[in-house]
């Protein structure tokens, strides 16, 4: 029996990379997943892996930063799957440019696929959550959003802004008690296939940015040593493997809280 058996999970920006990988994990450990994404195609090969697996998913187009199309997929939820218990909101991007070169339309993008997308989630999602008897909520920032970083000053806003938003709405919860957990898991740099060119120098060095833009080049190893005391990225699947603890009853007393899953950036 899974650690998640007989869960409804929602996985945002479930077509690649951590996404794809939380959206797996929790199919493996029992949950019926739904998968949502802008991007189909990929959506429908994290689908098509989850059943070649021997898991349960269904696939959902899904952008993040509508407010009604997120009112839709809680609704399609409720009555496809009678409930809702786990829901991860990974969907965002990662755009890098000076501050004082940054136009505002890419700053008012990124806010609102990376926070409104939060926002909308936890609005209609935790109500479905708690009318199926509790559950997890699972909010994707980056360590980002724990330190700065010249060149990232934005996505670091949006990361910050995830990390405590989570705890505001984790003692809303807890207050109200809905029997919901919200906490907020901050990757470091992760091998996945969507990059973005990383900012060089100062600070942190390098980030992982969750869900770039497609065609980026590949991670360079020189870089990832020089910025993770580690001295290697990590993958998809270690950030999976916290989202399945933080999705399942091994965590009951966990909420408004990060987990840091960084190879060590963030312990210097």
């Amino acid at each position: 029996m899974g650690r998640v058996s007989g869960k409804v999970a929602l996985v945002t920006g479930a077509g690649s990379g951590i996404g794809r990988g939380a959206a797996l994990a929790l199919a493996a450990e029992g949950a019926t997943v739904v998968a949502t994404d802008v991007d189909d195609t990929g959506n429908a090969e994290t689908v098509a892996l989850i059943a070649k697996a021997g898991g349960k998913a269904t696939a959902l187009h899904h952008d993040v930063t509508s407010e009604a199309r997120w009112a839709e997929v809680v609704a399609e939820i409720k009555t496809a799957q009678k409930g809702l218990h786990i829901l991860v909101n990974n969907a965002g991007i990662g755009i890098a440019a000076d501050i004082f070169q940054m136009s505002y339309a890419d700053w008012q993008r990124q806010m609102a696929i990376n926070v409104d997308g939060v926002f909308f989630g936890v609005k209609h999602g935790i109500p479905l959550i708690a009318a199926s008897g509790g559950g997890s909520v699972i909010n994707i920032s980056s360590v980002a959003g724990l330190q700065g970083a010249p060149g990232l000053a934005g996505y670091c806003a949006t990361k910050g802004a995830v990390r405590l938003f989570t705890k505001a709405v984790a003692l809303e919860c807890a207050q109200a008690k809905m029997n919901v957990r919200v906490n907020s898991v901050h990757p470091g740099i992760i091998d996945t296939a969507i990059w973005q060119k990383i900012p060089q120098g100062g600070g942190m060095g390098s980030l992982q940015i969750e869900a770039m833009q497609p065609g980026a080049n590949a991670i360079d190893p020189n870089v990832i040593a020089a910025s993770t005391p580690l001295g290697y990225a990590g993958l998809p699947s270690d950030i999976a493997a916290g989202i399945v603890f933080l999705a399942s009853d091994e965590s009951r007393y966990m909420t408004g809280t990060e987990l840091v899953i960084d190879g060590g950036i963030t312990a210097r």
